[in-house]
């Protein structure tokens, strides 16, 4: 075999390998870092997101927060999934953000593509964190996660 021929099979094996990553990892739900401080308890500014951040109320329970952007195809398939999942659950809140307009705060957590979706508990303590379209069954779960972290 040429040099040639070993580039691409290298090529192609290289693709179907990111290509397979991609797929794993794209839209999954995971954990942020130790969201409660030790010693105080209180939950870090940049871990945090208020109503006066994103202009809206946040949710009784939980909200779902997610930077979409105009061009942005599978923003779209998780506006739906996130809408239904509002409507399934009770004190649940959906808010959609553009991330061109909010800038600073995109900046601030680390947003880095569009769709992302942050679940928040009632006290808009980031929680979990989806960068890609979401699963509904993966959602509902990240959703008890935050509603079981709440303080009350």
């Amino acid at each position: 075999m040429s040099l040639g021929m070993w580039v691409l099979v290298g090529a192609v094996a290289a693709g179907v390998v990111l290509s397979v990553l991609k797929a794993t990892l794209d839209g999954r739900f995971r954990g942020t870092h130790v969201v409660r401080k030790a010693d105080t308890d209180q939950v870090d500014s940049m871990d945090r997101v208020s109503a006066a951040d994103i202009g809206a109320e946040l949710g009784e329970r939980a909200t779902l927060l997610q930077f979409s952007s105009a061009f942005c195809a599978p923003c779209r398939a998780t506006r739906r999934t996130l809408a239904e999942v509002e409507g399934m659950v009770d004190g649940v809140r959906h808010i959609e953000l553009d991330a061109e307009k909010h800038l600073e705060l995109v900046r601030r957590l680390d947003i880095l593509r569009t769709p992302t979706t942050l679940v928040l508990d009632r006290t808009g303590a980031i929680v979990k964190r989806a960068s890609g379209a979401p699963r509904k069954p993966d959602v509902i779960a990240a959703l008890a996660t935050a509603i079981e972290h709440a303080p009350r």
